[in-house]
């Protein structure tokens, strides 16, 4: 996969055009037996060549507006697009009238330049970890196809196009871990940010409260840049971090528990890179961690927001559902009003111990997800299994959403093996440090 930095250079250089990028995006995207039929939900090969066209022209013209210019990004079908049906991966929405305008995110990334190659593939309305869709097929992982496995979700179209090089960026949300699951499972680099950070206006919802919108790429300055035009910042990457004296907590209350074998391996490899780097790991107690059940008890969060945003659809559509997302959301009907506000006053005190036991670190770490990406067949076989490898791989993610913090997830497996992500975390409004310190993390990973 080729970084924004690299392929911005080949632009700039005339080696080579956005046309000859979305052209090999879209045959990519074509390819007999390929994942593109099911990583594209919508794919309008004339408006991609068009918008490539135009750059080409701008880019003569000596109008540059950003490095992603002129490069293929997805967009994950949820951000509306004008005169475009944002279905949310369910059938449920198809007749649904057409967006009348871009999405804040979309109008970002065109006045960056970007060429939008198409609408990807996601869990019917974002809700699982693990990215079946039975509506529009799953998009499989590009670790041992022949097996074939889980992409990780809910964002699984815009992983795979990423790993596919169908488009440089996958434009994500994530509500419980939708860009860090499958970029973990597919062995590239996925960010959440701060939630106040990108604005959710014109993006099919989920969870008020944890709803948050960030990219997936092939390198953490790819995700840096990218966040940085989706937040309407100066689009550049902060300068990498000196590992050296570093303080970053790893802890050890829930996240630890039962990983598999490949992620135990990678995780205790990337811990001694980074104390060899010179970094201080403290490994911490962190007893809210293990409070999260309880405290989502009365229903939890997301799924009683979930049902306010459902609920009139389900009165009419409830068949067309995916039986295992509409289950979800159904969850929330129980819930009563003075649960949902009891939920929220324990979630701020929650948030503010976990501000307290972090205070003096830089960063905290700890594995994106407990295994590596499942086969997909005993999933769809058996619903008991869905349920319970889809709590295991939303565990670590989820608390960083509940926490309102930020997270990348870093490659962190040896070449030729099965994808495993760590994940570097920070509090409230520290994207900025964590982009700083993910790039010097991915130079160690790689060393």
């Amino acid at each position: 996969m080729q970084t924004i930095s690299e392929l911005a250079h080949a632009l700039a250089q005339g080696t080579t055009s956005s046309e000859a990028l979305a052209e090999q995006a879209l045959n990519r995207a074509s390819r007999p037996g390929g994942e593109g039929r099911r990583v594209f939900i919508a794919l309008d090969p004339d408006k991609v060549r068009a918008q490539a066209r135009a750059s080409d022209l701008l880019r003569k013209a000596g109008i540059v507006p950003s490095p992603l210019a002129g490069l293929p990004v997805s967009i994950k079908d949820l951000f509306d697009v004008a005169g475009e049906t944002t279905s949310a991966g369910s059938i449920a929405l198809r007749d649904a009238p057409p967006a009348r305008a871009d999405a804040p995110v979309v109008q970002r990334l065109r006045a960056a330049g970007a060429v939008i190659v198409g609408r990807t593939n996601l869990t019917e309305f974002a809700y699982s970890g693990i990215g079946i869709n039975p509506h529009y097929d799953t998009p499989r992982n590009p670790f041992d196809r022949a097996t074939g496995r889980i992409p990780g979700g809910s964002s699984s179209g815009g992983a795979v196009s990423v790993t596919d090089e169908m488009a440089v960026i996958g434009l994500a949300t994530d509500t419980g871990g939708s860009t860090r699951i499958p970029a973990a499972l597919c062995g590239i680099v996925g960010y959440k940010p701060t939630k106040s950070r990108i604005p959710t206006d014109g993006v099919f919802p989920l969870s008020y409260s944890l709803d948050s919108i960030g990219p997936m790429g092939a390198s953490v300055a790819c995700c840096a840049l990218c966040d940085a035009i989706l937040a309407a910042r100066p689009a550049v990457v902060p300068q990498p971090a000196a590992l050296a004296g570093l303080r970053i907590a790893v802890p050890a209350t829930l996240v630890l528990d039962e990983l598999d074998e490949h992620v135990a391996r990678d995780w205790q490899r990337a811990l001694a890179c980074l104390s060899g780097a010179g970094v201080k790991l403290s490994e911490l107690a962190m007893p809210p961690f293990g409070e999260m059940n309880e405290i989502n008890r009365p229903g939890g969060l997301s799924p009683m927001e979930a049902y306010h945003v459902h609920k009139p659809l389900l009165e009419r559509a409830a068949d067309r559902y995916d039986p295992r997302v509409r289950s979800r959301i159904e969850g929330g009907a129980k819930a009563s009003a003075v649960d949902y506000l009891w939920t929220l006053e324990r979630r701020r005190d929650w948030i503010a111990r976990v501000g307290v036991t972090l205070q003096g670190f830089d960063a905290f770490v700890m594995p994106t997800v407990a295994c590596i990406a499942p086969p997909l067949a005993p999933l769809l076989a058996d619903d008991t299994v869905y349920r319970r490898t889809n709590a295991r791989v939303l565990r670590n993610t989820n608390l960083i959403n509940f926490l309102d913090g930020c997270a990348l997830s870093i490659p962190m497996q040896r070449p030729g093996s099965a994808p495993t992500g760590l994940m570097l975390c920070g509090l409230h409004g520290e994207d900025c440090r964590i982009f700083a310190i993910g790039q010097a993390v991915e130079a160690a990973l790689k060393a």
